[in-house]
């Protein structure tokens, strides 16, 4: 899939694209619920999912790698074409049959209020529509509304979904940390 908009800016699902050391950095420094990730892992988790990429226009002053520094084959990828600097990023981990789970939804702090991550969560239903999932899902502790832009709708039944959290998971997404307003100041685990 690729897709721009009337501001030239491009989607892209093409992994080959995807700038991973951009990537991996904004994840690692400033997504709270991916703090200190490794490269390695962010790599696999892009090998193994459906990938978005929201590129600038390319304009005259980019070098030829698209302005970022990409993998192997930069983010012009083998196919080349013209997509400038990488400005956002979300993954889905799906079946392509009956489920998916977008995730490390992430624009970049210079792009935001530009209606960026709307697009990017509208183009995501949009790709998926075709397999007709009977879940499409995500967790989210601050972006309701732009998740809502797209479809999403808060969980009927919450309480019937459980989790198992793995050795490295650190904290659990939503899970507000002890002492904290949403907890009401109670410290332990709720």
């Amino acid at each position: 899939m690729i897709s721009t908009r009337d501001d030239g800016l491009r989607l892209d699902t093409d992994p080959s694209r995807i700038d991973v050391d951009r990537v991996h950095h904004w994840l690692s420094t400033d997504a709270f619920w991916a703090l200190d990730r490794s490269r390695e892992t962010v790599a696999r988790s892009i090998e193994n999912s459906l990938v978005f990429g929201v590129y600038a226009a390319r304009t005259a002053g980019d070098d030829e790698n698209g302005g970022g520094s990409g993998g192997a084959e930069g983010p012009e990828g083998a196919e080349g074409g013209g997509h400038g600097e990488q400005l956002a990023f979300a993954r889905v981990v799906t079946d392509y049959a009956t489920f998916g789970w977008l995730c490390d939804v992430y624009v970049a702090r210079e792009a935001r209020g530009r209606g960026i991550g709307t697009w990017l969560a509208e183009s995501v239903v949009a790709e998926l529509a075709p397999f007709r999932l009977k879940r499409l899902m995500l967790a989210t502790v601050d972006a309701h509304e732009v998740y809502a832009r797209a479809g999403f709708q808060p969980i009927p039944a919450p309480e019937r979904l459980m989790i198992v959290f793995g050795a490295d998971a650190g904290p659990a997404v939503g899970h507000a940390p002890a002492g904290s307003p949403a907890t009401g100041g109670r410290r332990g685990s709720a």
